[in-house]
């Protein structure tokens, strides 16, 4: 096993940024790492390698004991060629997702980029993002074609709704990159997890996996230092509205990113008491959807955005977790 692909970004220890001289040197050298190290799709995969064919009865698909369906004893009954086929279900799934929410975020990005004035360094970081987005969409898209299954993605209305996204900028460039930590921490949470923990047994998901955590640590990097220059200039009304709203597309992003696909849970008729017992009711599945937010929520507290109203926001949402608790954990 090779190890995760490593980048300026990675090292980045989210220093202030209250000068725009410093602000600037952490974007030109996010964008000198886009140059330095990058990836193709179909240049860095080896798709036809035999070991990293896609069978749908490959018992490397498999889900984990640490995964809560996989651990369960309705999943352990299954055949083994039911176990193989909702784990690769599951894994094409947030593929799927993963591609959708890259699509909307590579709109809103150039909707943003559109505005920027001549001279400006996030204009040239902004167009390697993009550009990297669109590498990932076609490697996730090239897995889920060769899965075979009829992948969905996002459900039908959420995807309709989802397409109001790309025009945040215009209104509020701060909220959209609370939108942007919203898809892209959770899901960074989980692979780093699975990779840490030895979960991964497919070498094509493997691969696929450290080259996105690889890039979108610069990604994540970028909306952060943006959110720690702009925000604390923010008018007060328009930082407590923020810090009212983030909660909430934050909770709505790391549900998306982390449940079950309801047309896996459909195609394999999946109980529902299994289905609440190890997602609905679990309280690992839900402290797992709190650690998933937990870098985006300390940002937000150190903004200023973590007031008495705001907070309660966060607890209606799921996704607080109160400090004693966390440091007796």
């Amino acid at each position: 096993m090779t190890a995760t692909p490593r980048t300026t970004a990675d090292q980045e220890h989210d220093r202030a940024v209250t000068e725009r001289r410093a602000y600037e040197a952490v974007i030109e050298r996010l964008s000198k790492a886009s140059v330095d190290k990058h990836w193709e799709p179909y240049v860095d995969i080896p798709w036809d390698d035999p070991d990293f064919l896609v069978r749908q009865d490959d018992p490397r698909w498999e889900l984990p004991g640490v995964d809560r369906l996989g651990g369960s004893a309705w999943y352990r009954a299954q055949p083994p060629e039911v176990r193989a086929k909702i784990g690769l279900w599951r894994v094409a799934t947030a593929m799927k997702i993963g591609l959708q929410f890259e699509n909307l975020l590579k709109r809103g990005l150039l909707n943003y980029a559109y505005r920027l004035p001549n001279g400006s360094p996030e204009f040239r970081y902004v167009y390697h993002e993009t550009i990297e987005e669109g590498h990932h969409g076609m490697m996730f898209q090239e897995f889920v074609n060769r899965t075979g299954l009829p992948i969905r993605g996002m459900p039908g209305p959420l995807s309709l709704l989802s397409q109001i996204t790309p025009w945040i900028p215009l209104v509020s460039t701060e909220l959209f990159f609370v939108f942007v930590l919203g898809g892209e921490d959770p899901i960074d949470h989980v692979q780093r997890k699975a990779l840490r923990e030895g979960q991964i047994k497919h070498p094509l998901e493997e691969v696929i996996m450290r080259i996105h955590i690889a890039e979108e640590a610069r990604h994540i990097s970028f909306a952060r230092h943006y959110l720690r220059r702009r925000v604390p200039r923010l008018p007060r009304l328009h930082r407590l509205l923020l810090g009212l709203v983030s909660p909430v597309v934050l909770g709505v992003m790391a549900r998306i990113m982390l449940s079950p696909p309801g047309s896996m849970i459909r195609a394999f008729r999946i109980p529902d008491d299994v289905v609440r017992e190890v997602y609905t009711d679990d309280p690992h599945m839900a402290q797992e959807i709190r650690d998933s937010v937990s870098r985006t929520r300390e940002l937000c507290t150190e903004l200023g955005m973590m007031n008495r109203v705001q907070r309660r926001v966060w607890k209606a949402m799921g996704i607080y977790d109160e400090p004693a608790r966390k440091a007796a954990a």
